[in-house]
């Protein structure tokens, strides 16, 4: 358990060096360097009229001994210590709870696309619904799971736009070290039309010079769909 200075040694905040005072030296050393009791008197913003937020705050810390107890104690708990009204008890709370949450918190696994299929499986739904164009990008890692599933753009009943810089443009400010690309034929008949070969050809040309290839471009139809790669296209 963490012992803490006896609260009626502590100065205001008012009377503290300007270098001193918690919120400056979040900014100036990061939030990592600061005591817990700092952090606590940044959430509070104000004490009361008689002792300052720091001072507010080690005897909220004495009170409870640390951040586990804390954490574990009610709102009524919380609003026992003097000059805690329910406001405070309820940042307090809600503070400690995003921590918990952070702390257990484990990132969603990303769908990994190994062909086309895996593209069809993600997409196919989707696409399904739409009765215009829409052409998409896949952002893929090195271990080819989806970053990000970006939109690039909409059109009419029998075609989209999209350019190089449209397609590229996210993919090189996410990180992606690969892309593919899909897009829906409304008519539904995913055969590849000439401007989807030249586009195509396009996006690969960009994909190379700036080292972040062009994987595939997949087009959905009715229930079925067309791969260039599996077509050898691409």
């Amino acid at each position: 358990m963490s012992t803490h200075t006896d609260p009626n040694r502590l100065s205001a905040v008012r009377e503290m060096p300007p270098e001193d005072r918690p919120r400056e030296r979040l900014e100036r050393v990061g939030a990592t360097a600061l005591r817990d009791v700092e952090l606590l008197a940044i959430l509070f913003r104000t004490g009361t009229r008689q002792e300052g937020a720091v001072s507010l705050a080690e005897r909220v810390l004495y009170h409870f001994g640390d951040l586990r107890v804390l954490a574990r104690a009610s709102l009524e708990e919380i609003q026992q210590i003097k000059g805690i009204g329910q406001v405070k008890a309820i940042e307090i709370k809600a503070a400690l709870e995003l921590g918990k949450r952070l702390a257990s918190h484990t990132q969603p696994q990303r769908p990994r696309i190994n062909n086309a299929e895996d593209v069809a499986q993600l997409l196919m739904v989707e696409f399904k619904e739409y009765e215009v164009e829409h052409f998409k990008s896949l952002l893929l890692n090195t271990k080819n799971e989806v970053m990000k599933t970006v939109d690039i753009s909409r059109g009419g009943i029998n075609a989209t736009t999209a350019s190089p810089g449209d397609v590229f443009r996210q993919a090189v400010r996410e990180g992606a070290t690969s892309v593919i690309v899909a897009h829906n034929h409304p008519s539904g008949d995913p055969e590849p039309s000439r401007a989807d070969i030249e586009l195509t050809a396009q996006l690969q040309e960009a994909g190379d010079i700036l080292c972040v290839p062009l994987l595939d471009h997949v087009i959905f139809g009715d229930g079925r769909w067309v791969s260039f790669k599996e077509r050898q296209l691409l």
